[in-house]
């Protein structure tokens, strides 16, 4: 009997244990970070996610990331096909034509 209230108490204790340590993990989520270093990270996350803004352009690029950037996508359009006024971004389209079967000699 002794046991069982042991082990009752014991599985009570480590419920609460995890339920504590999940809401303690969720909580930063949900409020203000408490660890300095974790709110200096969100805080750097917002302010590049506003300076990039729509579109996904890059942030405050140097002429060379951006020379090098359009040297890598003419060089991705003209290994795929796409070059002046080719919009990469639409999917290609496709026809398919029936080959015409002459039924007289279906037989060979």
């Amino acid at each position: 009997m002794l046991s069982n209230q042991l082990l009752n108490g014991v599985k009570n204790h480590v419920r609460q244990v995890i339920c504590t340590r999940n809401l303690g993990l969720a909580a930063p989520a949900l409020q203000k970070a408490s660890d300095p270093i974790q709110q200096l990270f969100v805080d750097k996350l917002k302010e590049y996610a506003s300076k990039s803004g729509p579109g996904y352009k890059l942030v405050e690029p140097s002429g060379d990331i951006q020379r090098e950037l359009k040297a890598e996508l003419e060089k991705a359009a003209k290994q795929y096909g796409g070059g002046e006024g080719v919009d990469m971004k639409k999917f290609p389209s496709f026809k398919f034509v029936d080959p015409v079967v002459d039924p007289v000699h279906m037989e060979k």
